[in-house]
């Protein structure tokens, strides 16, 4: 069966595109070409902002009760829900995930998080009366802010796309979605469910593309509002953009976040803990814990620990349920890791696990070494720079406020672990720890909570009643008081 696709989802239907420009879907493993899909313009993005704007306008989407909203996400969730082994499959396809990861987080989550959702507009106060200072009545309704542009990364696509498009679509929101030009395939997969589950014309519209289409997206005067994952040079220019025009924005942006590893760990437990939390996806997650925190006391034994196990993990074909390391996404990333392992290195910290050059049994894919460093300083670039690869840094902290003062000393705040024998004393380090997210010998997404980061991490929050309500505007109707 082939992947190529030659229209756009545009005002419900498949909508031929403005140009003959397209993208390769290249397979990161094989490095051949596994699609080719159409590569959006202005033009195509124009046509589709037109159409969310008539569906926002003077469709029905906007105007159905929240009840009702809820009904046809229902059927999508259900028609999702069917689909999530081809969804897992696709994303490890077009970016590499390895699968195991694919079919725990890439298409699992994003439907665990459309139940959440639908749960959280069920009992969301769309319209509530509250008693005046006064003692008159005042009605607050939470409107729909109108036309978003949704703007997802590659590395968890479907993930992210979910958790702009969903809370906007519950909220009566239309939706143009602008998928990464690496990870084009998801996005077509969930147009089809989204026309099966009855969603109105109009309401989504996706067109893939590039930087270049992307900005045109952010500053249509067409767009109510951006909600945008990626990195944070591209998020400062979309505030920018936002700022000046007064647009509604939500960003959720990069992290340098780290794991405290104190005297008192079970070092097995942490360590198991640390090779998902520090390199899932490959390491090509925001919320990966890349620095590692470890006091003198035991520092060497946690090196040798994280080492070993990081030597250990299966590197290869992301299709392989056994692998736990895959490609990186694409050629230019694959280079931007090899050059900061060249930096660490520089730096003057000390290579223990991986290191430049190809994987073994590996002579095609764009491969890296999972790689580990030692005797880190947390003012080195290796310390202070997201990589988005699997490198991890271990830094040497002489009691608890000074591996509190090292977590803190980052421009980032996006998650974070303490891993303890004693949870009371973890819950205080979370506590002083300023980040948006934070686990206690775990680390995970809850979706009923809110997610999202402080500091140079981004603006605003995903999940929980507080995504939700970045849809959402706050009016007020003040009421006549009751006669007599």
């Amino acid at each position: 069966m082939t992947l190529d696709r030659d229209a756009f989802f545009i005002d419900g239907t498949w909508t031929a595109p403005a140009s003959g420009r397209t993208i390769q879907v290249v397979s990161p493993h094989s490095e051949q070409v596994v699609a080719t899909v159409p590569e959006g313009t202005p033009a195509d993005i124009d046509a589709a902002v037109a159409a969310a704007r008539r569906a926002f306008d003077h469709g029905p989407w906007p105007r159905l009760t929240p009840q009702e909203r809820i009904d046809v996400v229902q059927v999508f969730s259900g028609l999702y829900a069917g689909r999530l082994a081809e969804m897992a499959d696709l994303i490890t396809t077009e970016m590499g995930s390895p699968t195991s990861f694919a079919n725990l987080a890439q298409s699992p989550a994003p439907w665990m998080q459309i139940e959440a959702f639908l749960g959280i507009a069920r009992d969301y106060p769309w319209e509530e009366t509250r008693t005046g200072v006064l003692g008159t009545p005042v009605m607050v309704r939470r409107e729909p802010v109108g036309v978003v542009a949704a703007i997802p990364p590659w590395n968890v696509p479907q993930f992210t796309i979910m958790s702009k498009v969903i809370p906007a679509l519950l909220a009566g929101c239309t939706v143009v979605v602008k998928p990464a030009p690496e990870t084009p395939l998801d996005g077509y997969l969930m147009a089809e469910l989204l026309r099966e589950a009855g969603v109105p014309a109009g309401v989504v519209n996706i067109v893939a593309g590039g930087r270049e289409v992307g900005e045109h997206l952010v500053a249509h005067p067409g767009v109510d509002k951006v909600a945008f994952t990626g990195s944070t040079d591209a998020g400062r220019k979309i505030a920018a953009v936002c700022g000046q025009q007064l647009k509604r924005v939500s960003l959720e942006l990069g992290g340098k976040s780290a794991a405290i590893v104190l005297d008192d760990a079970d070092l097995g437990i942490a360590i198991e803990g640390l090779k998902f939390t520090a390199l899932m996806n490959s390491g090509q997650a925001c919320v990966a814990q890349t620095r590692i925190l470890a006091s003198r006391t035991r520092y060497a034994e946690v090196v040798d620990a994280l080492a070993e196990a990081v030597s250990g993990m299966q590197v290869g074909d992301p299709m392989d349920p056994a692998t736990e390391i895959g490609p990186m996404v694409a050629q230019r990333q694959q280079e931007r890791v090899e050059k900061y392992i060249a930096i660490g290195q520089e730096e003057g910290a000390r290579l223990v696990a991986g290191g430049n050059g190809r994987p073994d049994g590996l002579d095609r894919g764009w491969y890296v070494r999972p790689t580990v460093f030692a005797d880190v300083d947390n003012r080195m670039r290796i310390a202070q720079e997201e990589i988005f690869g699997p490198v991890l840094s271990v830094i040497p902290f002489d009691d608890v406020d000074d591996a509190v003062r090292i977590a803190n000393d980052s421009d980032y705040g996006l998650a974070g672990t303490v891993w303890t024998g004693d949870q009371a004393a973890g819950l205080d380090v979370a506590r002083r720890v300023r980040t948006g997210t934070y686990g206690v010998n775990t680390y995970t997404m809850d979706f009923a909570a809110p997610f999202g980061g402080y500091k140079a991490s981004g603006l605003g929050r995903e999940f929980g009643p507080e995504g939700l309500g970045q849809y959402t505007e706050l009016k007020s109707i003040y009421l006549e008081a009751p006669a007599g």
